[in-house]
């Protein structure tokens, strides 16, 4: 009876001591089996690094050039909006001299239709004549108001910058090259040419003619000869 208690005392103790060494299931195991938590900075490898430095790059360069692109539409914008204004002033300018230049003709047409009305009253034509004069100064100051003046051709010498021949006339009387009359005047604003003068330039007699005046006068040179 007491070998048999002894027995079943010694398994009661090494059960005990198989649970000391042994966690039963569920527990938490022992430092030496525990997985090892690795943060994410501790697990970053040099690839990794290098991977966020690029990204972190192309995202500067991303929203650089979406400043690059807000800045060139802007400009873009500005500069279309310049032009439009600077094409509107110039129709502005355009059409404010026309209105002056039109405005300014108006006198012009009324001495006109005082001259038509002269006219028609009949008499002895002078009040036509005088209203024709005014409505010439009229028109020759509104010219030179605007900067246009006549130019004196005849009795100058030929300049084709400023004169188109339109005749050649044998002249014994004016020297070759000169402009003996014209038929229609020329003008110019400031150095410029506005319209050139046509006229009829001087040459020298031909012999032909020359000798013939001889022989009309009786000197028989050519027929002797």
């Amino acid at each position: 009876m007491s070998k048999h208690k002894d027995e079943k005392h010694r398994h009661h103790e090494s059960a005990a001591e198989w649970s000391l060494g042994h966690d039963e299931p569920g527990q938490a195991d022992g430092p030496a089996d525990r997985p090892i938590d690795l943060r994410p900075e501790e697990a970053a490898t040099p690839q990794s690094s290098e991977l966020a430095a690029l990204r972190e790059q192309i995202a500067a360069k991303d929203k650089e050039v979406a400043e690059l692109k807000d800045k060139y539409l802007r400009a873009l914008a500005d500069t279309e909006n310049i032009r439009k204004r600077m094409r509107q002033q110039s129709e502005d300018t355009v059409r404010l001299q026309r209105e002056n230049l039109l405005r300014d003709l108006l006198p012009i047409t009324d001495n006109l239709e005082r001259a038509v009305e002269a006219a028609r009253g009949g008499g002895n034509g002078k009040p036509i004549v005088e209203g024709v004069e005014m409505v010439l100064r009229s028109l020759l100051e509104f010219l030179r108001t605007n900067g246009v003046i006549p130019r004196e051709s005849v009795g100058r010498p030929f300049d084709p910058q400023f004169h188109e021949a339109v005749d050649h006339v044998e002249s014994g009387e004016h020297p070759p090259n000169t402009v003996i009359s014209e038929f229609h005047r020329g003008y110019q604003v400031g150095e410029r040419v506005l319209r050139p003068a046509r006229v009829a330039v001087a040459t020298a007699p031909s012999r032909e003619g020359h000798s013939r005046k001889n022989g009309e006068d009786g000197s028989g040179g050519v027929e002797n000869n």
